[in-house]
């Protein structure tokens, strides 16, 4: 086998958002800060947010709609002509 081909895979600590550490080996060295965990994920503590970026549901809506909303908008425009 090939010498010194392997990575270094060093100790490191790593800290959760609660403020909780513990070690592993990593590649990466140093340490490592989650921002995100368990503790304050909305999946684990069931708590929403709802971001409705740019309007994403009516921009469907206006683009392709519903077959009655079109047959609507069609019929209306037949009654005016």
């Amino acid at each position: 086998m090939k010498t010194d081909i392997h990575p270094d895979y060093p100790f490191i600590t790593v800290t959760l958002a609660d403020g909780t550490q513990y070690q592993t080996r990593s590649t990466m060295g140093g340490e490592y800060r989650s921002e995100v965990d368990s503790s304050n994920h909305p999946f684990y503590t069931g708590k929403k947010t709802m971001v409705d970026t740019a309007g994403r549901v009516e921009k469907f809506m206006r683009r392709y709609g519903t077959a009655q909303a079109k047959q609507a908008v069609a019929a209306q425009q037949e009654s005016e002509a």
